[in-house]
């Protein structure tokens, strides 16, 4: 019995890893951008749960000191700790447009105008427009 026992489980073990082990189709467009948009919401989150514990260990550290100081015992002088850093409303990333290419973003243009094509063999006078000897 106990023998018969390990050997089903083994088998229910052997079948429930085959199906985890089974490949899942490539993400879309829209899921990824979803992700990033989700990481980003859950740092900002993890930033918010920072700020508001900082705020919350200075109230606390602030009343005991009162209360210590109120009672008449003798107080420590407060250790200075840095500011707390208030992460500022939700900005959602910008994602990259994907549609749109290269030469319209202007990621690798200069910043002025072409005067003429590159590689002419044209001289800085003629250029300059003035006359040919």
């Amino acid at each position: 019995m106990r023998h018969t026992r390990t050997l089903l489980t083994a088998m229910l073990a052997a079948t429930f890893a085959t199906a985890a082990a089974a490949r899942l189709p490539p993400p879309t467009a829209a899921a990824k951008a979803q992700a990033v948009e989700d990481a980003a919401k859950n740092a900002w989150t993890d930033k918010v749960g920072q700020y508001q514990l900082c705020i919350a260990g200075d109230r606390i550290a602030s009343g005991y000191r009162n209360s210590a100081q109120a009672a008449g015992k003798l107080v420590a002088e407060a250790i200075v700790t840095p500011p707390c850093a208030d992460p500022g409303p939700y900005v959602a990333p910008v994602a990259p447009d994907a549609t749109r290419p290269l030469e319209a973003s202007g990621a690798h243009s200069p910043p002025a105008t072409a005067v003429l094509p590159p590689g002419t063999k044209a001289t800085a006078a003629e250029i300059a427009g003035s006359p040919k000897k």
